[in-house]
């Protein structure tokens, strides 16, 4: 059923209108292009075809709010995209030195209220005395929510210098906040 190729437009009211040659065809053109690309992102073949899976999942079950004016192959790339960002957030990491923060964080949130509002301030204080690029670094991951990828794009730096100021701000932390 090639009659889709020249017209992204009649693809998209086929998909919309549940047509499953539509998906197959979609699925044949774009699933292996795809995953090339979602590797590209990964680095993992298994955790790229996941994402790519998931991307078709959730095409079929969201079809009926698909654009028709949109391009369904643009759609299709930031969908990939949007599903990398997602999952490299859910399966980032914690570093011991992020697992003793957190762990602190827990023991003051269940502790009493009057050290907690003291406890804050010294974190604060302590962030705040951080070497200023470790800082920057610091306060995009953990006040901004950028993940490491985004940060070392932000900044254009690489990744891994991204996790070596990570690394040095908790380890300067911990030591000023005696959490080890």
């Amino acid at each position: 059923m090639n009659s889709y190729t020249g017209d992204g437009s009649l693809l998209a009211q086929q998909l919309i209108s549940g047509n499953s040659k539509a998906y197959d065809f979609l699925m044949d053109s774009y699933y292996k292009k795809l995953c090339a690309y979602a590797y590209t992102l990964t680095k993992d073949h298994a955790d790229a075809e996941d994402i790519v899976q998931t991307v078709f999942v959730e095409i079929w079950i969201n079809r009926k709010k698909i654009d028709p004016n949109l391009s369904i192959k643009s759609y299709m790339y930031k969908s990939v995209y949007n599903g990398f960002i997602d999952h490299y957030r859910k399966r980032k990491p914690v570093t011991y030195l992020e697992k003793k923060y957190l762990e602190a964080i827990d023991m003051v949130v269940e502790g009493e209220r009057e050290d907690e509002s003291e406890l804050i301030k010294k974190v604060n204080r302590e962030i705040e005395r951080l070497p200023s690029k470790c800082k920057k670094i610091f306060l995009l991951n953990k006040k901004e929510g950028l993940t490491h990828v985004e940060i070392s794009e932000h900044l254009d730096i690489s990744i891994k210098t991204v996790e070596g100021h990570m690394t040095r701000a908790f380890k300067i932390l911990s030591e000023k906040l005696s959490l080890g």
